[in-house]
């Protein structure tokens, strides 16, 4: 599961017994080598699906961790291109991978800019906000596009109960619920609380127009159905 790069298991129970924050700033040197980076298959996949809606001016990676969207953003964008996050371990390593990009640290649920953007992304990173903390990030992603700005980012098709996947999230997102029933700080990290359809009202409410795409390039599922579709919220207006 982790390469010899990666995180030890002794590493491992140190950042899950801290905050989010705490935890990413401790993972940060050896995230890259871990299953939590999103897979490269996954961003070119996005930029494939993203590229006949381009090319786009300023693009920002919400969320940005050591800053994987930059394959995406980098040659979508003739703009600057910007990454989000909170953790200064991430962004350290974001910064040393890409120091030709902006990295700005802030809280994702207050983000600090104004119609600056006109093409967000963000990878893997909804599971660490609470349901009830969407709200507040969709806004703020929506007041920092510009008129006509698109939010867009890959959401994996719900694995079937019958699967083996589906069981080991379940006993991941309990297991974590247990850990912040009994320990503090909480770790927010669950596999299991963004149903597309509880995104698509989210986004509605923030004020965007939400369509789906399917990711063609990773494949489809026994059933025919698409392994993973890009969610695409259009601010209304008419771009610069």
């Amino acid at each position: 599961m982790f390469s010899s790069q990666g995180p030890s298991l002794r590493e491992l129970a140190v950042q899950s017994l801290s905050s989010v924050e705490r935890g990413y700033d401790l993972l940060a040197p050896k995230f890259d080598h871990t299953p939590f980076r999103t897979p490269d298959g996954v961003l070119d996949a996005t930029a494939e699906a993203l590229r006949p809606l381009g090319p786009f001016g300023r693009g920002l990676d919400v969320c940005c961790g050591t800053g994987a969207g930059m394959r995406v953003l980098q040659p979508l964008c003739q703009g600057r291109v910007t990454g989000v996050d909170f953790s200064t371990g991430m962004l350290a390593q974001a910064r040393e991978a890409h120091p030709d990009a902006e990295w700005v640290r802030a809280d994702v649920r207050a983000l600090p800019f104004t119609e600056a953007f006109d093409l967000a992304v963000s990878f893997g990173a909804l599971g660490h906000l609470l349901p009830a903390e969407r709200p507040a990030l969709f806004a703020g992603v929506h007041r920092a596009l510009r008129p006509g700005g698109l939010f867009a980012f890959p959401v994996g098709a719900p694995p079937p109960p019958t699967s083996a996947l589906y069981w080991a999230l379940l006993g991941f997102d309990l297991a974590m619920r247990v850990r912040n029933a009994v320990w503090r700080p909480p770790f927010v990290m669950y596999y299991r609380t963004c149903p597309l359809h509880a995104l698509r009202d989210d986004l509605t409410s923030a004020g965007f127009t939400v369509t789906t795409t399917p990711l063609t390039a990773l494949g489809r599922r026994e059933d025919g159905s698409p392994r993973g579709r890009l969610v695409l919220a259009r601010k209304a207006g008419v771009p610069d």
